[in-house]
């Protein structure tokens, strides 16, 4: 094994150790845990029925029929011919569970199976096979049960043929709508080109996808079928005397429901009991397939990014800015890690101005901004510490409700992929309209005018026309010009732009670029630009700030920072942007990777990768000092030594 692969394979095996188990994710549900439990009872129960010492449920006794429970020797007492209650139910339970098991496993398989060939294959086999699932979804479902019975003659295991056959279709559906996303999925093409046959590619790459979706059906599905088998037996037509199963016990119990009631109402909870604990374990089954859960979030994403910070640092005595943020830290906890994304991250912005923040991929840019407006997916993210205050309001203490009147209003959002972001289902007039009534009530003609002005601000010809067009139809450009036009629907103060050029080409993105700096002069909103290009913070910019492993490392008015950078890691990120008209010149790279922020080093987390590195860089911690007329360095051994003491 090479030297470079030892490190990597220990922080993989490092991360997946932080990640928490299935089982630790399927215990932090509690309703779920509860289902397990009291399903787990249960069969055990019923898998323990030879050798527990219970009497042979199908003898009878006269001589002690309708006894109650607690009775001596029958402690759930006995049914109308004398037959011991909880034998009964023990037995009955394991039919019901060996019945609803087996029937679920039949339509699971062969509806899977036409799901997957029908969304795969498409044409005329996906045309027959769904034309016959339609013909059987056709008759309701009890009653193609019921008639499936009835020509085959009563009997549990008619019922089990039956109830199987009348629930393939839901699978089949279900399984078929996925296959069909996947199949024209990129992995799918690739496997194509490798010479993969059809089979191959249907059962090896395609079906692991859709097998956790077989699965949270399958455990939801369970209790139905138990549920219907239940109902075939109570009709008298699943399972036949003597044999007893939940169904037949409670249909039993129906004649002498008022003289006998513990007859139907003992089977009568052991099935709500049986269902309900399938159901509960199911959903927490689905949960724990769930991605978001699997990566280390116990609970559900909310709608706002949790604050859990101790202290509230005091607020700058800058009237003349629009944003102060202050010592911002911002961590993710994903199993028992802690990831510090941002940690003590000042920054501010005046109104009509540019700040620039540039750094690597994974620095803490993007998250820093979703913090300001409560973006940051909790779980697993959180604030841990320090405010943000929008002309005097700190952000992180106000309500929710108060967040949701500042978000789109004083500001807004332009996120880096515009496909994405813009809904898929609606028109560019719709969700154009839909931004500026969530702040401005009107009508919906006034709103479309509006909405047509805002597409002519951004320069997008024929904009009346624009409106009725879905995402799709346009150009990445021009969704970018629109979602740009959202951002400045309701006259944001603050415009938070991620990355909005990075998948533009060049002359579109300075066309972008040309806009946006164009309309922040004209508005006089502040922008909060983030990339990792150089070329774009000259163009837009009055000021940069540098990020690495969730810090600020040099910050300043741009010129000065492009002109004379400050920082090692500055200076290697202006060494790999080319210049035009220096053809001769050598473009660096930075050698190394950036340091995994749930273990930052001790000291500069840039130290391993520094041309500079002096012993005293890996100890203590390096605060943000000052380097000159409104520049600041984390650096104690700066590319301009002379800067600092001028």
């Amino acid at each position: 094994m090479s030297d470079t692969a030892a490190p990597a394979m220990r922080i993989g095996k490092a991360r997946s150790a932080g990640r928490p188990s299935a089982l630790r994710l399927l215990l932090n549900n509690t309703l779920a845990t509860s289902g397990l439990v009291v399903l787990l009872l249960i069969v055990l129960l019923a898998l323990a029925a030879p050798v527990l010492p219970l009497p042979d449920p199908d003898m009878t006794a006269p001589a002690d029929r309708l006894l109650r429970p607690l009775a001596e020797g029958h402690l759930l007492g006995t049914d109308a011919l004398g037959r011991d209650i909880l034998s009964r139910l023990v037995w009955g339970a394991r039919v019901s569970l060996a019945v609803g098991i087996s029937a679920t496993l039949i339509a699971a398989f062969f509806g899977s199976l036409i799901g997957l060939v029908a969304g795969y294959a498409g044409g005329r086999v996906d045309t027959i096979l769904m034309r016959g699932i339609d013909m059987v979804m056709a008759f309701p479902y009890i009653l193609l049960a019921l008639a499936i019975v009835a020509a085959l003659g009563p009997g549990l295991l008619n019922a089990l043929y039956a109830i199987a056959v009348v629930n393939i279709p839901f699978f089949a559906r279900n399984i078929r709508g996925i296959t069909i996303g996947l199949s024209r999925r990129e992995f799918v093409d690739a496997a194509r080109l490798s010479g993969k046959s059809n089979m191959r590619i249907l059962f090896g790459e395609v079906l692991p996808n859709v097998l956790p979706i077989i699965i949270i059906t399958m455990s939801t599905t369970i209790g139905w079928m138990i549920l219907e088998t239940a109902g075939l037996s109570f009709l008298g037509l699943g399972a036949q005397p003597p044999q007893a199963d939940l169904g037949s016990m409670l249909g039993d119990g129906r004649k002498i429901l008022f003289t006998a009631p513990h007859v139907s109402i003992i089977p009568g909870l052991m099935i709500f009991a049986l269902v309900m604990s399938i159901n509960l374990f199911g959903d927490g089954v689905r949960d724990v397939l769930d991605p978001r859960l699997k990566s280390g979030a116990l609970t559900r994403p909310v709608a706002r990014t949790a604050v859990k910070r101790e202290n509230v640092p005091e607020k700058p005595a800058h009237e003349d800015r629009l944003l102060d943020l202050v010592d911002l830290s911002t961590q993710f906890h994903v199993g028992g890690d802690v990831y510090r994304a941002v940690s003590g991250v000042d920054l501010y912005l005046k109104g009509g101005e540019c700040l620039g923040i540039v750094g690597e991929s994974g620095s803490g840019k993007s998250v820093t901004a979703m913090s300001l407006m409560g973006l940051v997916p909790t779980p697993p993210g959180s604030i841990t510490g320090g405010a943000a205050w929008l002309n005097g309001e700190d952000l992180f203490a106000v309500s929710d409700e108060r967040m949701r009147q500042l978000r789109g209003a004083d500001v807004s959002h332009v996120f880096q992929d515009p496909l994405s972001t813009l809904h898929p289902l609606f028109t560019v007039g719709d969700q154009l309209a839909e931004a500026i009534t969530a702040h401005r009530p009107m009508k919906r003609s006034q709103a479309d005018g509006r909405a047509e002005d805002l597409l002519r601000l951004v320069r997008i010809t024929n904009p009346r026309a624009r409106l009725k067009a879905y995402p799709h139809e346009l150009s990445g450009g021009m969704r970018q010009r629109v979602c740009i036009a959202m951002a400045l629907a309701n006259d944001a103060r603050l415009i938070i732009a991620d990355e909005p050029t990075t998948a533009l080409d060049v002359t579109v993105q300075a066309q972008i670029l040309s806009l946006m700096d164009a309309l922040r002069r004209e508005k006089d909103a502040a922008i909060l630009f983030i990339t990792h290009d150089f070329g774009v913070v000259s163009a837009v910019c009055d000021r940069v700030a540098v990020m690495y492993a969730g810090r600020i490392v040099e910050t300043g008015r741009t010129q000065d920072v492009l002109s004379a950078p400050a920082h090692p890691y500055t200076g290697k990120l202006i060494d790999c942007v080319p210049v035009l008209g220096q053809p001769e010149r050598r473009l660096a790279s930075i050698e190394g990777r950036p340091p995994v922020v749930n273990k930052l080093p001790a000291g500069c987390a840039f130290a391993d990768r520094c041309p500079r590195v002096e012993a005293d860089c890996r100890t203590g911690d390096i605060p943000l000092s000052s380097f000159g007329e409104e520049r600041a360095v984390r650096c104690l051994h700066p590319l301009t030594r002379e800067a600092a003491h001028g």
